[in-house]
């Protein structure tokens, strides 16, 4: 998915497109074997699908600033370099937190919206519409966020580009699944026919039925998942109660050389485990 984001359906510039299309200017650069390049990756579909408009480049200066601001406000309240190390990672941290939940919300929404918008598709192509016409009625139909995904992908087929070329970067800008089927049976469709309605009436029915088996297993795992974040947070909380309550407590702690060790090796040890917690959170989503 990384490599689609790096290589989005181009426009070569003109004079006619001046202030109409911008740069685009991710972070990563297409290589999958490189951890960092993956990171920027995510970290672009990060913007790209939380739908607010913002470059990579300029929520990265947002984050520096919370950073700063946070680290600034902890030295002058606690006058402790671990504390003010902490409010920079906790500032650095909380606005992409609050992308990433404001992406799954956005993620949640069209996965509501999507059924019905496809079974309007199907209903305007039962009446004998083109595909480029049905796709423009459902996208003048459909509500924000969905709505503004499908107007996008009809600018695209009004600047002339084909219907599979304009839907191809759907499943990318909305990071689901879901829109991959819808895009690759279009597709299908555009290149060799077929009963397009029949197709779109199944293919809504099976995202119903896949939204109610999610559903169920999301409330099955709820327990679970809340007792991982858990164990997330609750050593982070106690550290930050400690240091409220005694500023030089760290300072005191790691003064000693068995008090230095032993923060060292929590410390790590509570970076291994949030690894593997998050791995595991990560897999069972995407699963």
């Amino acid at each position: 998915m990384s490599t689609e984001v790096l290589n989005p359906t181009k426009i070569k510039p003109s004079k006619e497109f001046a202030g109409i299309l911008k740069d685009h200017e991710p972070f990563a650069h297409g290589d999958p074997d490189d951890l960092a390049d993956r990171l920027n990756g995510w970290f672009d579909q990060l913007m790209m699908q939380s739908g607010l408009g913002v470059s990579p480049a300029l929520m990265l200066a947002i984050c520096a600033c919370s950073a700063m601001a946070l680290a600034g406000l902890a030295f002058v309240m606690q006058e402790s370099l671990i504390a003010t190390a902490m409010g920079a990672l906790v500032g650095f941290v909380a606005p992409v937190a609050i992308v990433t939940i404001i992406r799954s919300r956005r993620q949640a929404k069209m996965t509501e919206q999507l059924p019905p918008a496809i079974d309007e598709l199907s209903r305007a192509a039962r009446t004998g519409r083109s595909l480029e016409n049905c796709l423009k009625m459902v996208a003048n139909d459909t509500p924000a966020p969905l709505g503004d995904e499908l107007k996008l992908v009809t600018r695209k087929m009004d600047m002339g580009l084909s219907v599979t070329d304009s839907i191809r970067e759907l499943p990318v800008r909305t990071g689901l699944i879901s829109t991959s089927v819808l895009t690759t049976a279009l597709a299908v469709h555009e290149q060799t026919g077929g009963d397009l309605v029949h197709v779109l009436e199944r293919l809504s029915r099976t995202l119903r039925d896949r939204a109610q088996f999610v559903g169920r297993l999301r409330a099955a795992t709820a327990a679970s998942k809340g007792t991982a974040l858990l164990m997330l947070i609750l050593p982070i909380a106690v550290v930050a109660f400690f240091m409220w309550r005694d500023p030089n407590y760290f300072t005191d702690l790691l003064d000693s050389r068995w008090g230095f060790r032993a923060t060292m090796a929590a410390f790590f040890l509570q970076l291994l485990g949030s690894f593997f917690v998050l791995r595991i959170l990560t897999r069972s989503q995407k699963a």
